[in-house]
């Protein structure tokens, strides 16, 4: 069981809900000592969790969405205190890809150890940067751009689909030249994916079955020009079955995420270098880079981070 936790919050995630309330009664019934960080900048997180592993954490939990999740696991890159997520972002990718409950009292408990346990998952590097999910090439970017903070707010995942729709109208092409584990490959695409995770933060659906954040092996993922059309019709038929329903719902019954791999060229490294002309919008878990030198260096760090699962 848990004894000291420390909590890294951003206030800037989710939506207006209070939260201290529920840690403290939660943290209170499990006997457990916490104390919190309240991040207001970039950066903030990572080094409130390097300062938490100091101070004699057990574990450090990040209240926010992917982009805290990911700069708190930074922060504990190196350690061997685990991370426990504490959902209170848009879309959650990492929680739902690790079956974390979405309710923060649920989540919350188990960062207590109530049927809970340690699971060890990689990370992805480029250059300096540490990432859980993946960097993001061409669309995936331009669409993470484009929802901003307003839109998330107001529509949720939803603001995402909408993005990406408004992307596939007249992408931008770009030539790839990858060296993967050593071998040559080159391809057009109006996107490019490094992944960890496929998860795409919406029940049921991801982006191939086949990636796995425990199987210390990134996934690069092209997707050409000749599959705008087919993508897009598949986020048209998530975004109106998603915008009816009063709540995100299962989607694997319709086969969305079949179709979507169907679009998609494949492979598998533990390191990767990457050129792209012309340059295109980068991002990695939700953050988007600024300025860029090529070649993009990008490896797996396997089992690199421990996290607070589910039993």
């Amino acid at each position: 069981m848990t004894k000291k936790i420390h909590v890294v919050i951003n206030p800037a995630a989710g939506n207006d809900t209070p939260i201290l309330n529920v840690l403290n009664t939660v943290f209170l019934e499990n006997e457990v000592e916490w104390h919190a960080s309240i991040t207001h900048k970039a950066g903030d997180a990572r080094q409130a969790a390097r300062q938490a592993v100091q101070e004699g954490a057990d574990v450090v939990a990040a209240y926010g969405g992917d982009g805290t999740v990911t700069e708190v696991a930074s922060g504990l890159f190196g350690s061997e205190v685990p991370l426990a997520i504490l959902p209170g972002g848009t879309a959650n990718v990492l929680a739902r890809e690790l079956a974390i409950p979405l309710r923060l009292m649920d989540a919350a408990r188990l960062a207590c150890g109530v049927e809970s346990k340690i699971d060890r998952i990689d990370l992805g590097k480029m250059g300096e940067h540490i990432f859980l999910l993946r960097v993001g090439i061409g669309f995936e970017a331009a669409m993470v751009e484009q929802a901003d903070r307003t839109l998330k707010e107001n529509f949720g995942v939803l603001a995402y689909l909408w993005s990406a729709l408004q992307n596939l109208r007249d992408p931008a092409i770009a030539h790839y030249r990858l060296l993967l584990d050593g071998e040559v490959v080159e391809c057009s695409g109006f996107a490019c994916t490094i992944a960890n995770s496929g998860n795409l933060g919406l029940p049921g659906l991801q982006l191939s079955t086949a990636i796995s954040v425990r199987d210390s092996l990134l996934d690069v993922i092209v997707v050409e020009e000749a599959s705008i059309r087919s993508l897009t019709e598949v986020l048209g038929q998530i975004f109106n079955k998603q915008a009816i329903a009063a709540q995100p719902e299962e989607t694997s019954d319709q086969n969305y995420s079949e179709q979507i791999q169907s679009s998609l060229r494949h492979w598998q490294a533990k390191k990767i270098s990457l050129w792209m002309e012309p340059s295109q919008v980068i991002q990695h878990d939700g953050e988007i880079m600024k300025s860029v030198k090529m070649p993009l260096e990008i490896s797996v760090i396997p089992q690199a981070l421990g996290v607070v699962v589910p039993v």
